[in-house]
């Protein structure tokens, strides 16, 4: 079983940054892909960024492109994702998730393990 838990989240002004930290329990977490997504009130879930199972490559949202990153630490069964250039709209609540997968896709049911997700508000 796979348990994966948020941190990071906060209040932060329009240009501001957060890092996102998902810490992960499990055997599996340096075999897979791991992912970011994030729903906002009234909106559907959406991606945000994913990273293969080495960390040697990712992939982005349109949205976020150029402002976020993510990244992982196997070694602390860790993923990260680095937000700067905050706007309004990228207020949501965030979770990270662990693929069945190696490589990184945007594909929410590619993903089989979810955290419970940390909120991220973004003022204007």
């Amino acid at each position: 079983q796979v348990q994966l838990v948020e941190s990071g989240g906060g209040l932060v002004q329009t240009g501001g940054s957060l890092r996102l930290s998902c810490a992960a329990s499990g055997r599996t977490f340096s075999s897979y892909a791991m992912g970011w997504f994030r729903q906002a009130p009234g909106k559907k879930r959406e991606f945000v960024a994913a990273v293969t199972w080495t960390g040697g490559s990712t992939y982005y949202a349109d949205s976020v492109q150029g402002r976020f990153t993510i990244s992982r630490d196997n070694t602390k069964n860790t993923v990260y994702l680095q937000m700067n250039s905050l706007k309004p709209e990228d207020t949501a609540v965030y979770y990270c998730a662990e693929s069945v997968l190696k490589y990184a896709t945007g594909i929410g049911n590619d993903y089989n393990y979810w955290g419970q997700g940390t909120q991220v508000t973004v003022s204007s």
